[in-house]
């Protein structure tokens, strides 16, 4: 498969509708222009409106969710549109409970628990929030076999149209779970926009690994085997610049830059269902921020996932380009893997989790003299091939900055040790290669941490 990204990601006219293209497919009628067959995506509705104040009740009816509902939303959602949900939702033949959680929950296996306990009695859930709590209704409806559908409350992450869910385990392990999508999502505009714009970056930040996760997949499918499919980036190609143009919007929350962010990240939730993983739209970045959030103990700042992928993405695209302007292909020796290491890094429970998946993809030194056979046929053709793919990480830096997204880890709020141990051992926590592997199996990316600054 020749990539066919050339031009894509170029920039053009403004878009006043913000449910063009979504409705198309999600009703099944736009087809992939490489196959020529139509996408399957497993949702009802999609709405992104400026304005749905009044019509939940109109919106939530034809998804036939049952007789008894609860709308679960945390203490800052239901003042912000949870309350106004539950009132409107009462206008259908159901009863309507209501669930308001503690604010900043976490989607961990007690809150699920807990979830699933106080809303048993309901035949489905109404989602009112973002990032932690969707995904906590998403995974608990999943595991009972129950329908839900959800009302985002800030542009705070890519999550919402994916069939996955972020799960931090009891053992402290986070990892992505497969799950099922809401029946609808409902999108308003001037919701989003009211809400701190703080969170509104931590989206763009979400969404700024596009680049570095298609770099990373399209060079794992090329040295790897892995599957690849051009789909979700052609989804992304005429939204993605109109964000990027429009982020600094963010900052003072406006309706229109929000609904730029809720486009791409709707149509990045598509690429993931078209493609059945999550490679589109996570690679080493996401690494990078799941062992953070698993690993920085006391020295996590309380950063949200969206924030510290737009700074991982940064960083991730300063290594692509040092790694891709090497006119000579690094050369990688057998990857050092030691279970004892990865015990004493993270105890013996998570320690052991982190071997098994990091030793799926480490190679012995007949794999590593392979892997730099193929790299050398390959890699002035595997430059060129990824050039259209990439983004300068300087405008990259410049985008999130001006949404006032932290770019860096002192930013964030991250020592400066945490940081560098997150881009040295994320690709422990899964098994999926990145140029993190490439780099530390060469020997270089100790280098590049010791000269990039943070």
């Amino acid at each position: 498969m020749e990539p066919q990204t050339g031009g894509l990601f170029t920039r053009g006219r403004q878009m006043n509708d913000w449910n063009a293209l979504i409705t198309d497919v999600v009703a099944g009628s736009w087809r992939d222009p490489l196959t020529g067959k139509p996408a399957t995506v497993p949702f009802d509705v999609i709405r992104i409106e400026e304005d749905l104040d009044g019509g939940e009740a109109d919106m939530i009816a034809p998804l036939n969710l049952g007789k008894r509902l609860t709308v679960v939303s945390d203490v800052n959602t239901h003042e912000a549109m949870g309350r106004r949900v539950a009132k409107h939702l009462k206008g259908l033949r159901a009863t309507i409970d209501e669930l308001v959680l503690p604010g900043n929950i976490h989607c961990d296996e007690p809150t699920i628990a807990m979830v699933r306990e106080k809303t048993r009695h309901a035949d489905a859930l109404v989602a009112v929030g973002s990032g932690s709590l969707s995904d906590t209704c998403k995974y608990a409806t999943f595991k009972d076999g129950r329908k839900y559908a959800t009302f985002g409350t800030a542009a705070s992450m890519n999550g919402y149209a994916a069939a996955t869910a972020s799960v931090t385990l009891n053992n402290g392990y986070k990892t992505s779970l497969p799950a099922h999508a809401p029946r609808g999502i409902f999108l308003d505009l001037k919701v989003n926009a009211a809400a701190p714009h703080w969170l509104s970056a931590a989206g763009l930040g979400d969404s700024l690994c596009r680049p570095t996760a298609q770099v990373e997949w399209w060079a794992s499918h090329r040295l790897l085997g892995t599957s690849y499919t051009e789909s979700p980036f052609i989804l992304l190609r005429d939204d993605e610049p109109k964000l990027f143009d429009a982020a600094a919007g963010l900052k003072t929350h406006d309706v229109a830059a929000n609904g730029h962010l809720h486009r791409v990240m709707v149509l990045t939730g598509f690429g993931n269902c078209i493609v059945g993983s999550s490679h589109s739209g996570s690679m080493g970045e996401h690494q990078v921020s799941h062992w953070i959030d698993m690993f920085a103990g006391p020295a996590h700042p309380g950063t949200t996932h969206g924030q510290q992928v737009g700074v991982a993405s940064i960083a991730l695209a300063r290594l692509h380009h040092d790694l891709l302007s090497l006119d000579t292909p690094p050369l990688i020796k057998a990857t050092h893997i030691e279970e004892s290491g990865f015990i004493e890094r993270y105890g013996t429970n998570i320690g052991r989790m982190c071997f098994a998946e990091a030793r799926k993809k480490s190679f012995d030194r007949a794999g590593a003299e392979a892997f730099n056979r193929k790299l050398a046929e390959i890699w002035p053709q595997l430059r060129e091939e990824v050039r259209p793919m990439l983004m300068d990480p300087a405008e990259m830096k410049k985008i999130l900055a001006s949404a006032g997204g932290p770019t860096t880890a002192t930013e964030l709020g991250l020592p400066r040790k945490i940081w560098r141990d997150a881009m040295k051992f994320a690709r422990d926590v899964r098994n999926r290669w990145s140029f993190l592997d490439l780099a530390d199996d060469a020997g270089l990316l100790d280098d590049f941490l010791d000269r990039d600054e943070q």
